[in-house]
């Protein structure tokens, strides 16, 4: 479910959709995971309904809801989207401040174990929820990651760390990928394949673990993706320079922050 599909959201359903294609579903069996609200709500196929071309593709048959439950007849909202579908996974992409409301919360994780939710709108005034919130709703089972950052939550006892859902974990280590291999353009594979690198260094064992590497973690973190990237253009053919030790590469590019001593004599 991401509620805000904007260019962020379906952005983030269409990276999501290649990687389930890539797992073995078709692309329409993909996209038949998703559910997505505009500022008029869910996005379907009503003659109606207007929305953008980049939305298209996942447009809800107005048939489908035929038996729904709904708070207003004929508008299908977020709370209706929820107790009708039984999402796991609820991304914000909305800029709308408060919309994952204690109700749709508490309702989404009656139906999921570990529920996945995704406050990501920024500056903090945006955010969908506020982490301290969404453990207190989920009794701690939620398993969240947000657009801001937020400090730590202690919650009965146990303090979770929030992952923060930032560029910085990407992006430097996608341009050093780039770099090093001369890539003469990013394709979605790379980006795809940056995306799995970051969520290889995801380590969750005990409740309140961060579901992503932290900001103090960008070294290993850029190299990592470096490496991913550097493979994938190659695949794709679009590396000018492909590899031959890849590891040692991409270490002697990556900027080392040491400084020589200054020795001021007298």
């Amino acid at each position: 479910m991401i509620h805000g599909g904007g260019t962020a959201g379906i952005g983030i359903a269409d990276l999501l959709v290649d990687l389930m294609v890539k797992g073995g579903l078709s692309p329409e069996e993909a996209r038949q995971r998703f559910w997505i609200t505009s500022s008029r709500g869910l996005v379907t196929d009503d003659a109606t309904q207007k929305f953008r071309d980049f939305q298209r593709p996942y447009a809800r048959g107005i048939g489908e809801l035929g038996d729904w439950t709904l708070d207003q007849v004929g508008h299908y909202m977020l709370p209706d989207i929820v107790r009708n579908v039984h999402p796991t996974v609820l991304i914000g992409t909305s800029g709308q401040p408060g919309s994952f409301t204690e109700d749709i919360v508490v309702d989404m994780a009656g139906h999921v174990e570990r529920p996945m939710i995704m406050p990501l709108s920024n500056p903090t005034s945006l955010t969908e929820a506020l982490p301290s919130d969404l453990l207190r709703w989920t009794e701690g089972r939620a398993m969240i990651a947000t657009g801001s950052p937020f400090p730590p939550v202690s919650y009965e006892g146990v303090a979770y760390t929030i992952a923060q859902a930032n560029n910085a974990l990407v992006f430097p280590g996608l341009g050093l990928g780039v770099a090093v291999c001369r890539a003469n353009r990013v394709t979605d594979a790379m980006i795809a394949a940056s995306a799995e690198a970051v969520a290889s260094l995801s380590v969750v064992q005990i409740r309140g673990d961060s579901l992503l590497p932290g900001m103090q973690d960008l070294r290993r973190v850029s190299s990592t993706v470096a490496l991913a990237v550097a493979a994938a253009a190659a695949e794709d053919g679009v590396a000018d320079r492909p590899l031959a030790h890849p590891v040692e590469e991409i270490f002697d590019a990556m900027w080392q922050p040491v400084y020589p001593e200054l020795i001021i004599e007298d």
